[in-house]
This record gives structure tokens, sequence and C-alpha cells, in this order.
């Protein structure tokens, strides 16, 4: 049977749906899964590593490579630039691994123009009343953000039929093992793993 690429899982969310929970619990379970690393021109912050927190570069380099295509989407925030670059992410799934990208939602519709076979994937928390305790929980934000942040929620929730699947985290485990389960599907699918039978025929 001829072995097949890895695969490109994008988790998109609100804030508050519990995605960095998820993936680190993915990356803990799932030995052969990579998270992809971002680029950007801010400078690094004390013990941040190159090439595992993020690809360092400058406001140069960074609109060199835009300039090339060289991003699978890009953003400026706070007068940085952020990115995803594909050489990462080729290189890990062609050697077979399989990468996750943990973005906000409009960089995972850029994503989708340049690489629509990614498996898309929408977190949402089982209700709002839910997902402002979790905001409330972390008691880093001031009323008026938080509301604002449950009316951005609000709003994202309306691009979840752009995406392949929907899963609510509720039980983290439970949500754990929908998303496994979504790559075990996908890597059974006739279009991503085609097989050619050895032998003759009797």
């Amino acid at each position: 049977m001829e072995e097949s690429h890895g695969l490109l899982i994008v988790l998109s969310g609100p804030s508050g749906a519990g995605k960095g929970t998820l993936c680190r619990e993915l990356l803990c379970q799932m030995p052969d899964l990579r998270y992809s690393v971002s680029m950007t021109t801010r400078s690094p912050r004390p013990g941040e590593v190159e090439g595992v927190h993020y690809y360092f570069r400058t406001r140069n380099e960074f609109e060199s490579m835009l300039a090339s295509n060289e991003l699978l989407e890009s953003a400026e925030f706070c007068d940085n630039y952020y990115g995803t670059p594909i050489f990462a992410v080729e290189q890990a799934i062609q050697a077979g691994l399989d990468v996750i990208l943990e973005i906000e939602i409009q960089g995972a519709l850029q994503i989708k123009k340049r690489f629509p076979q990614g498996i898309f994937t929408f977190i949402v928390p089982p209700s709002l009343d839910v997902l402002s305790e979790r905001i409330h929980k972390r008691g880093t934000e001031t009323e008026e953000v938080i509301q604002k942040r449950l009316a951005t929620a609000i709003q994202e929730l309306e691009y979840v039929s752009e995406y392949d699947y929907v899963v609510i985290n509720d039980e983290v485990p439970v949500a754990v093992n929908k998303l496994k389960s979504i790559l075990i599907a996908e890597k059974c699918r006739v279009k991503r793993k085609p097989f050619v039978f050895k032998g003759e025929s009797r």
C-alpha cells in the first residue's frame, strides 16, 4: 500500500473555547503530531527559542516572504507581523507527520484558500453561558472586555459552515477523542490514501 503524506489540522473557535487545551492534549497523546510554529517580526521574549516558540524574522525578511507567497496566512498585530511559513508545514507533512495549527478564523480562511486539503475544525463551547464562565475564571480581563469577547464569539459562530467539522468542547477527554476520530477517519479517505494491490491475480 502506498504511504500517504501527513495531514494539516486547523483548529479555530471563539476565545475561551479551549483550543489550546485540546492542542496540548492531542500533542501529548499523538507522537506523530507536530505543532505548527508561527513566524513573527517581534523580538524574542526571555526563554523563547528560535524554531520552537516562533521563527523570528526581521520586518524586511517577513515582507519578502509575503511577496514571494511563502506564507500560508499572515496578519499584522501591534505593529508586528505574524504568519505561518509554508516550508515548516511542508517539511513535516512530506515526512509523513501530521501538523496541527491553532489559529483565529480569518487566518484559517486564508489557509483554506491556499491549502484546501487541510482538515478545518471549529471548536465551540457547550453554550455561551459556559464560555462566559470560562473567561470570567481567567480573572485577567475587565467585564467590558469580557462582554466584547462574548459579542465577538457570537459573530464568529456564523463561520462554522466554512469548516469541515465542529467539535463541542464540554469535557476535554471527550473532545480530544472526537478530534482523534476525525484524524483516523480522514486518513482512511480514498482520496488521501490511494492504494495499489501488489502481486499477480489468481
